[in-house]
């Protein structure tokens, strides 16, 4: 799999930021075997975009966590969705006045808020709502899970050819700042090879932001470790988190996980393509920013 964006709330492109990179939530998941999955449609879409067939043959699976800006405004860039032929299926959760996901999309694509609506694009979309269960999508076993957030939220985990990847890139820290995991969340994360998952704040900033939706980097760790996780990527950090500050906090699991269960902490950047499997590794590459 490979992360085009990694950032939570809103693009921070910038010198401070260029080794992490600044584009919001985009992970692609590739095998043999499987379709094309993207985990969350941030504005790092635009550029997984780019390494894709331009020619209309283009078929893939996007998994949505939830409608939040910084999950879906990288879709009007998304270079197939301008050829004709693309085709693209779009799993989002259930709304909670039930209006069909389609309408949702077509809201907020359409003037004043942009030139183009989401009918005027010449790939095709086909929108799926998804409730709690097990799915079969693009060849791949896709578990999902409610995730406490704000508003309307899931987690995704998917398998494939005996591995397994758990995605939780929003998740409310209980706000009395305790460390206790909501049961759906430890079933997503249940002994998977790879977890990626929220990491916006240090313990200090949690306090004073306990009701935004997310969580600290020591909560990253104990869900890792309660869910009996190997590897933990440190994911949707802050736009005020600069590369040394991201450095920092990397460092600080890394100390905190020495021991434990969890025998590797990464921290995602743009670029990086980590490998599961008996062929496991990382590469890195230069930032998109």
């Amino acid at each position: 799999m490979t992360f085009f964006g990694v950032r939570g709330s809103t693009p921070c492109p910038c010198e401070a930021n260029q080794r992490y990179g600044g584009n919001t939530a985009c992970v692609a998941v590739e095998a043999d075997g499987l379709d094309p999955i993207v985990l969350d449609m941030g504005t790092g879409l635009r550029f997984w975009g780019e390494t894709l067939p331009h020619d209309g043959s283009f078929r893939g699976h996007a998994l949505v966590t939830h409608l939040h800006w910084d999950h879906v405004q990288g879709l009007p860039f998304f270079v197939p969705s301008l050829i004709p032929g693309s085709q693209m299926d779009i799993y989002a959760p259930r709304q909670e006045d039930d209006e069909p996901l389609e309408e949702v999309f077509e809201g907020f694509m359409k003037p004043p808020y942009f030139p183009v609506r989401l009918g005027d694009l010449p790939g095709q979309f086909r929108f799926h709502t998804v409730d709690d269960g097990v799915h079969e999508i693009g060849g791949a076993t896709v578990h999902v899970r409610g995730v406490p957030h704000v508003g309307p939220t899931v987690g995704y985990r998917i398998e494939h050819a005996g591995l397994s990847v758990a995605y939780i890139p929003d998740h409310q820290q209980p706000q009395d700042g305790s460390h206790r995991i909501d049961p759906r969340v430890l079933e997503l994360c249940q002994g998977a090879d790879l977890l990626i998952h929220d990491s916006q704040y240090t313990a200090d900033e949690f306090l004073l932001k306990s009701t935004w939706g997310h969580c600290s980097v020591d909560y990253a760790l104990a869900v890792a470790q309660e869910a009996g996780v190997k590897r933990l990527v440190l994911f949707h950090h802050d736009p005020a988190h600069g590369d040394e500050v991201l450095d920092e906090l990397h460092a600080y699991v890394c100390r905190a996980a020495d021991g434990t269960n969890v025998v590797e902490v990464i921290a995602a950047s743009e670029g990086l393509t980590v490998q599961l499997g008996a062929a496991a590794r990382l590469d890195r590459q230069l930032s998109q920013v």
